[in-house]
């Protein structure tokens, strides 16, 4: 059966598609080579970009000269999606239950969505679509918690994740232990940024958090002014440009035969 979206995702995706859009980072240019040495994506291969959203990650796949379907359950993102990709098929469909045959796909990916729907049904859908010896990735842009006021940042929104799936618990690993379907993951990381204005990099970004979104108009002005707060605590947020820091981490593993 199934698995619906959580509550969090479904609601605070629904809502902020726009904050989504201009607040998340994209991707470093150094994934390009990973996708082509660790995951083969190149012209000619079949990709699915699963948990697709707006199309952050769908953009820097369809440069590869990829074949590239998007699947996002969510109406909202995936609009955004098919309007500023028109040439990328974007369908509805979860984890769970891919609108597509099996042994489809070269190569499977999620950025910054696995954690969402972390579990057995959702690898051996996975597995399904794959074809034999088809690779699997899953990237995440992980902020820098280093950097202070990174850190502060979380401080803020942390108190208010809830039941959400989150990264940073590593809970979506859970999945890929005592399990015959891919091989072990690897990880590679990259340094990245995201430079912009205060309103793009932070609020934008932090209005961009699912359970934020999902928060009652009060609670997110709420969290808004404590995050303009921090202006007055770190002189490198009242810059014009900002360059808020990330670590890509990008995992990879490969489908084994059926067991």
């Amino acid at each position: 059966m199934t698995e619906p979206i959580h509550d969090a995702a479904q609601r605070g995706y629904t809502s902020a598609p726009d904050s989504y859009q201009r607040g998340r980072p994209e991707y470093p240019q150094a994934l390009l080579a990973w996708l082509d040495a660790q995951l083969g994506v190149r012209e000619g291969a079949r990709v699915v970009d699963l948990g697709a959203g707006t199309g952050k990650f769908t953009k820097l796949l369809e440069r590869t000269g990829a074949t590239v379907t998007a699947v996002e359950p969510v109406d909202a993102m995936r609009a955004r999606l098919s309007e500023s990709l028109p040439a990328v098929q974007a369908l509805a469909g979860t984890a769970q239950a891919m609108p597509l045959a099996d042994g489809s796909a070269d190569v499977l990916l999620c950025a910054q969505a696995f954690h969402w729907f972390a579990n057995g049904q959702a690898l051996h859908e996975m597995h399904r679509v794959l074809r034999p010896a088809g690779r699997l990735g899953l990237v995440w842009n992980v902020r820098d918690e280093s950097c202070d006021w990174v850190a502060a940042i979380t401080e803020i929104i942390t108190p208010y994740e809830g039941d959400a799936p989150r990264f940073h618990t590593g809970q979506w690993k859970r999945p890929f232990e005592n399990q015959a379907l891919f091989t072990p993951l690897r990880l590679a990381e990259f340094p990245h940024s995201h430079a912009g204005s205060f309103e793009q990099v932070v609020i934008d970004r932090v209005l961009s958090v699912s359970f934020i979104a999902a928060l009652p108009q009060s609670e997110r002005e709420a969290v808004q002014a404590r995050l303009r707060a921090l202006q007055q605590r770190f002189a490198a947020l009242c810059e014009p440009v900002i360059n808020f820091p990330y670590v890509t981490q990008a995992f990879s593993a490969e489908r084994l035969a059926q067991p």
